[in-house]
């Protein structure tokens, strides 16, 4: 029947290969992207009370205070006002 009129050339064999593994390098790379994205730690990006990154506030008032910037007593000020507002940590005691 087919036996040597209707075969794959050189050429032939080396387009099939290509697109083989050109094939299954998309898949496979879908499936990585599709991996990382799902697996990621934070879950979905677009949380509402997500942090930016870097230091908090407080923290930052503490460096302004360690560098001298600030004094104490406007370091207490300011550290309380600040947690009253934000809601952290322990709220100070009026008297």
């Amino acid at each position: 029947m087919f036996w040597y009129d209707h075969d794959v050339g050189g050429w032939g064999w080396f387009a099939m290969s290509a697109g083989t593994i050109l094939f299954w390098a998309l898949i496979i790379t879908f499936g990585v992207l599709l991996y990382r994205a799902l697996a990621r730690p934070g879950g979905s990006g677009d949380r509402s009370d997500a942090r930016p990154p870097g230091p908090s506030p407080e923290q930052f008032l503490a460096e302004r205070f360690a560098r001298g910037e600030i004094d104490e007593d406007e370091y207490h000020r300011r550290l309380t006002v600040l947690r009253e507002t934000t809601g952290s940590g322990p709220r100070p005691s009026h008297r």
